[in-house]
Parts: structure tokens; sequence; C-alpha cells
């Protein structure tokens, strides 16, 4: 594929990636990508066959930023404590988005889960992500049941990212974001 075709490609892949997030995968056409992107819907094909092949190069994107975000977190301390501290932050850098449409990884999820195991899977790759990092890094710091910690981690900034966008609270960001600060600090403090 040439400078051009990568060039549509990566266009499609983020206007897909951004009407995902905004409007939902089972309510986002070739169509609406077409008229996002402006890439006539026919060469499409050119580049994904089906609608799921566009789904795992968003994935595979997000993927990529995600990891990239907690590389840059461990160069940034090799304190597992502080770490963490940075991964929750992601919930107070991101009050717009999250109040207009949620948190990306949550919502595709909770649509996802409802269509095939396939798609839901392809989903899930970055909860895994998340949890998986967390776990090692809460192993780091010598503590124990550190899955339970994950997802108990995970499933409150689900919760807090699902509650603030259904009420358009930028309060309770900023408070849950505080209390879940003081929930890690007392986590973690040996």
């Amino acid at each position: 594929m040439g400078r051009k075709g990568e060039s549509n490609r990566q266009r499609i892949v983020e206007a897909a990636d951004r009407l995902f997030y905004r409007r939902g995968y089972n309510q986002t056409s070739f169509q609406d990508i077409s008229d996002e992107t402006g890439i006539p819907r026919g060469n499409f094909y050119y580049y994904f066959k089906t609608k799921d092949d566009i789904l795992d190069a968003v994935v595979d994107a997000r993927i990529a930023e995600l990891e990239s975000w907690l590389k840059h977190c461990e160069s940034e301390t090799g304190d597992p404590r502080e770490r963490v501290l940075m991964f929750i932050s992601i919930i107070d850098e991101k009050q717009a988005d999250t109040l207009q449409s949620g948190c990306p990884v949550g919502t595709l999820n909770s649509e996802l889960a409802k269509d095939t195991p396939e798609l839901q899977q392809k989903a899930t790759r970055a909860f895994n992500l998340f949890r998986d990092w967390l776990k090692q890094q809460f192993m780091a710091l010598g503590l124990s049941d550190v899955d339970n910690l994950s997802m108990d981690l995970l499933a409150r900034m689900q919760g807090i990212a699902l509650l603030a966008c259904a009420f358009k609270d930028r309060d309770f960001i900023q408070r849950s974001h505080s209390e879940l600060r003081e929930w890690v600090m007392q986590k973690t403090s040996s």
C-alpha cells in the first residue's frame, strides 16, 4: 500500500474511532465513515472488507495508544503507586470527552457485550491491557489480591465515567477523582 493508500486507511480508522465513540459501533455505517472522511464508500473495500475489519483496526489503534500512555506512566516514575495515580488521572484529564460520551473503552465494551462473542472479545482487549498493567503495579508494591484490586479500580473508574456522562456532572468527576486518589493511597499504603 502506497503513501496515499496508507493515509486513506488511517483516515478511515480515525474517523471510525471517533464515530464508534460518539455514536456507537452498531449505529455507525460505512456511509457515516465515508461522509466523515470524504472517501467514497466503494473505496473502503480496498482497505477493509467488513465493518468488523474496521473495528479490528480501531481496537488495534486504541491499544497502541493505550500502551504508549502506559509506557509514558512508567517512564515518568519508578514508583508503582505514582504510576497508578497517573493512571487514574485520565478521569480528570479527559473530562470533556467523558461528559459527552463516557469512557471509550467502557462504552465500546458495553455495546459489544450484547453482540457476538467475537466482537465482545475484541473490545475487551483494552480492559485486559489495563487490568494486567494494574496487577503489575500492585504486585510491585508487594500487595496481595492484585486481581481484585485491579478489577475494583477499573470498576470504580467505569462507574465514575458512566455517571458523569449520564448526569453531565463535571463536579462529580473532580470529587470522584479525589476520592479515588484517596482509595489508591489507602490500598497501597504499607
